[in-house]
Formats: structure tokens, C-alpha cells, sequence
């Protein structure tokens, strides 16, 4: 490449990053400005909230034992095996029969459509006529996957709440890192975060068997519920539920009236359609209780079958708590119950305390090196301190460009960028240096100086870039944002140090104003 299409090829790169950059120290930036994006910065720039949960591992187990009991109970009654109940009791599934000369029968069923259950003929008077236990790999199963599923869920609903750059990571065995920059108020991000958004479909209880409030029936429970569908406050409902949350397939936000408020419509799929359907049609005339997170939101009577497949949640909510709950349905429930361990707001004047004090560090740093370079190297350190301007646009720009997070630890990472390309210039003016005490013309310094230097910066270079990959890895938050902006300072400066001091030595070279290097 001609020293002309070098200098052209530079010259763009310092434009394309000019242009990213603006924004970042103009807010707003001109309206006639290409770029709009500025740089992203970190929780403990710009403040926000930190949360700590602890995934409650042995409550999804018994959600888990809990859903096959459900399972158990409609496959027996769809095959008309004779199943009566299927209730969890601890960790085991106690099945009784309307018959009990089908418990061989029950047996193998259970035995062929849930092979990750054993299957026990417990003795007694009072005992059930049969006893089911998770097999020990599928409880490992349950464990191993519950925390990765529980990061998932509240990754999905973060993304849809509208924080730029959160970070979710896991920490030991059973917590996750929650971190929301720029979210001065907690409260609505821990109510979307930590809401388990268990949705279930039941019946209202009736009939003499259903009991009271006070002495529920076999079969009933009692729940809470709004005062539109429990005017006491609380609800008598059928313990087994027609069908959960898993067959949403969509939940969107629908304007209603002055007095009720927005609702929540929800979309089945398939099987629950088909599921509501059927039930919907045998129970003409009842209520339906829909029950989220064990409380009834709406007890609305069944006028006649519904077979489209959509349905309608209405509790008086306001626009923003429907969108919540919109989101968290569309998004699924949580596994399992989260517990808030620990949780920290940071102030935006704290964040700005971070900036400035890092902002200094940064520029002494920097104008320490640039001073150093200047009186040791001379004319070739002025062409360094110009490739170390270059250096700190085109990472900010990539920043910026990619939609990095810069933190407090990133600034750090500048100040190190700084450093390095210092050391991989000291390396070519150094090998310059020696060219010029053999006798060599300026050009010839210049072309030998760069060829014996770039091996030893390309292997540290390699070596540091590495380090960085290992630490973003393994590292947790601050070393991830050390690492990141390691790395990416690593890339500008290999293009700065090398490819932009060289096109600035050839063109003076070219231009015959350099007789010898000024080092």
C-alpha cells in the first residue's frame, strides 16, 4: 500500500471515529449529526441498582412434584385408569383410586408415560393405593437446571422493562447478580424481577362437598382474591387446576373502561385451547378462577364454551402494573421463588463523583506519558503523543460503536491502553535508535525499526489479549469491564502504534522533511 492510500486509510478511521465519539461529549449532538449513540456507562458510573437473589432450589422441586401430580391425575382420567386423586405429599405423589383393582393397571400406565417417576405399593388401611418419587437424576436434572432456567426468565423480562446494558450472572450455586444501571427506583424492578407469575386456571368450589372458608372440603383450598372476585377477600376454589401458564403463548395489554382499567389478554396454545375448551364446555354456568401467584384476579362466570383459544385477565390494575404482568406472562413464570439477599441503589451524584475522579486519573495519567514521550523522544515522541490522541478516539469510538459498558474499572483499562501503546512506540524508537548509531538513513532507520520491533509487540500484545479473554470469562462484573476495554484497547492500539505512527514518518519521508529521526 502507497504511503498516499495509508495516509487516505488513516485519515477516514480518524474521521468514522470522530463522528462516533461527538455524541459521548456533546449532549445532545447537532440534529444534523449522522451518529446518535454515546457511550454506555456501567452501574457505578451513572448509578442504578444492584440486586442479589437466591434461587429457592428446593421450593422448584416441589413445583416440579406438584405439576406431575396434576399431569398424573388428567392422563389416568383421559385414560379412564381409575385415578381419583394425584396430591404431593413431601417429595412423594400419593395417587388413590376409585378402583382399586386397576392398581396393576395404574402401575404400568404410570410406569410407561412417566418413566422418571418409581412407583410403590405403600401397605396400611389409610395408605394410598399408590406412591410416586422422582428418580434421582431427574432430581439432579431439576437442580442443575433451575438457576440457568430462572436467568433466562428474568433476562427476558429486564430486556423488555428497557434497561440498556443490565448484567445477570450467576454467583455460587443458587444466587444471580442483578444489576440495573440508571434505575433509580428499585421497587418496580424487584416487583417484575422476583414475581414467580404462577398462572392457574380453576374452578371455584360449590356443592355441599366444597366446605367453608373455615373447614374447606377435600379437593378445595382457600386462596386470596380481589374484592371484585372475593368480596371477603378470600376464595374457595378447586385444588386441581385445569391448566397453567405454560400454554401462553402470547399476553398483550388492552385499554378498558374508566372503572375497570386496562386488562391483560392472553393467548393459548394448542393444547390449551383444546384443554379450555373442554373444560369450559362441561362447566357451563360455573366461575373460573383465574389464580396468579395463589391470589384470584378475576372470577368472571362461564356464559357459554370457549374454543378460540384466547381469554381475558381484568383485577382494576393500572396501565403500568398490566404491563408488568403482560411481560411476565409472555416471558414465563419463574421456576421457583426468588429471595432478595441484598440490594443497593447508586445515587447518580455518586456515579458522577466516579467520572470525574476517574476522568482525572485518566488525564494526568495521560499527560504524564504524553510529557515524558515529548522531552525523551523529541520529535519522535510528538509523533507518539499524536498516535495516543488517535488511540483514546478510535477505543471510545468502538466503545460507543459496538455498545460496550464503560465502568469505573474500564477507565482504569484506558489509563492502561495509554501505557501500552507508549511501550509498543518506546520498542520502534528504540530500534530506531540503534539503526541510526549503525549509520543508516532516515528512511532505512524507519523501515528496520518497525521490522525488528514487530514481533516483540505482536507477542505481548497476543499474550495481554488473552489474559484479557481469560478474564472476561471467569471474571466477574469489574474485571469483566477491565477486560473488555483491555482487549478492545489492545486492537487501536496495534492500528495507532503501528499503522498511524508509520504513515506519519513515510509521508514526512515522502514529503523530503525528515533528513534524519528526531529520537
Amino acid at each position: 500500500m502507497s504511503v498516499q492510500y495509508r495516509a487516505l486509510a488513516l485519515a477516514l478511521l480518524s474521521v468514522a471515529a470522530l463522528v462516533i465519539v461527538v455524541p459521548t461529549f456533546v449532549s445532545p449532538p447537532p440534529a444534523w449529526w449522522p451518529w446518535k449513540q454515546s457511550v454506555r456507562l456501567g452501574l457505578d458510573l451513572q448509578g442504578g441498582t444492584h440486586l442479589l437473589y437466591q434461587v429457592q432450589i428446593e421450593q422448584a422441586i416441589d413445583n416440579s412434584v406438584d405439576r406431575l401430580a396434576r399431569e398424573v391425575e388428567r392422563e389416568m382420567r383421559d385414560a379412564q385408569v381409575g385415578a381419583f386423586t394425584a396430591e404431593r405429599e413431601g417429595r412423594a405423589i400419593q395417587v388413590r383410586l376409585g378402583n382399586r383393582e386397576k392398581r396393576a393397571e395404574a402401575r404400568k400406565f404410570i410406569q410407561d408415560r412417566f418413566p422418571n417417576l418409581t412407583v410403590q405399593e405403600p401397605g396400611g388401611s389409610n395408605a394410598p393405593d399408590l406412591a410416586l418419587e422422582l428418580q434421582q437424576r431427574e432430581l439432579l436434572r431439576i437442580r442443575d437446571g433451575v438457576v440457568e432456567q430462572a436467568m433466562n426468565v428474568i433476562r427476558n423480562r429486564i430486556d423488555e422493562f428497557g434497561v440498556v446494558e443490565p448484567t445477570l450472572q450467576v454467583q455460587g450455586d443458587d444466587e444471580i447478580v442483578v444489576q440495573l444501571p440508571g434505575i433509580q427506583d428499585p421497587q418496580r424492578a424487584k416487583d417484575l424481577i422476583g414475581r414467580t407469575a404462577v398462572l392457574e386456571f380453576k374452578f371455584l368450589a360449590e356443592g355441599p362437598q366444597a366446605g367453608t372458608l373455615e373447614s374447606p372440603g377435600p379437593g378445595t383450598q382457600v386462596v386470596s382474591g380481589e374484592r371484585d372476585a372475593c368480596p371477603s377477600g378470600k376464595c374457595l376454589v378447586e385444588r386441581r387446576s385445569i391448566m397453567t401458564g405454560d400454554v401462553l403463548t402470547d399476553a398483550r395489554v388492552q385499554p378498558g373502561g374508566s372503572l375497570e382499567g386496562p386488562t391483560v389478554d392472553f393467548v393459548l396454545d394448542s393444547q390449551g385451547a383444546r384443554l379450555f375448551g373442554e373444560a369450559t364446555s362441561a362447566k357451563v354456568g360455573r366461575q373460573l378462577a383465574i389464580v396468579l401467584d395463589n391470589n384470584v384476579q378475576s372470577a368472571p362466570v362461564i356464559r357459554e364454551p370457549i374454543t378460540g383459544g384466547r381469554g381475558q385477565i381484568s383485577g382494576r390494575f393500572t396501565f403500568e402494573e398490566a404491563q408488568d404482568l403482560a411481560n411476565v406472562l409472555r416471558n414465563g413464570a419463574l421456576p421457583a421463588p426468588l429471595k432478595l439477599m441484598e440490594e443497593r441503589t447508586v445515587g447518580p451524584s455518586l456515579g458522577k463523583d466516579s467520572i470525574r475522579q476517574g476522568t482525572i486519573s485518566f488525564l494526568v495519567g495521560s499527560m504524564l506519558v504524553w510529557a515524558f514521550m515529548a522531552i525523551y523522544y523529541r520529535g519522535g515522541g510528538l509523533i507518539t503523543d499524536v498516535a495516543l490522541v488517535l488511540n483514546v478516539l478510535f477505543l471510545v469510538g468502538a466503545f460507543a460503536l459496538f455498545g460496550f459498558t464503560l465502568t469505573l474499572p474500564g477507565i482504569a483499562g484506558l489509563v492502561l491502553t495509554v501505557g501500552m501503546a507508549v511501550d509498543a512506540n518506546i520498542l520502534i524508537l528504540e530500534r530506531m535508535r540503534e539503526e541510526l548509531r549503525l549509520g543508516k538513513n532516515a528512511r532505512a532507520a524507519i523501515e528496520a525499526g518497525y521490522d525488528r520491533a514487530w514481533s516483540a509487540i505482536l507477542d505481548s500484545n497476543v499474550t495481554l489479549f488473552l489474559s484479557g479473554l481469560i478474564m472476561f470469562q471467569f471474571g466477574s462484573g469489574p474485571v469483566r469491564g477491565f477486560a473488555v476495554t483491555m482487549c478492545v484497547g489492545i486492537a487501536t492500539t496495534l492500528v495507532t502504534a503501528v499503522f498511524a505512527t508509520r504513515v506519519m514518518y513515510d509521508w514526512l519521508v515522502s514529503q523530503r522533511r525528515l533528513a534524519t529521526v528526531s529520537v
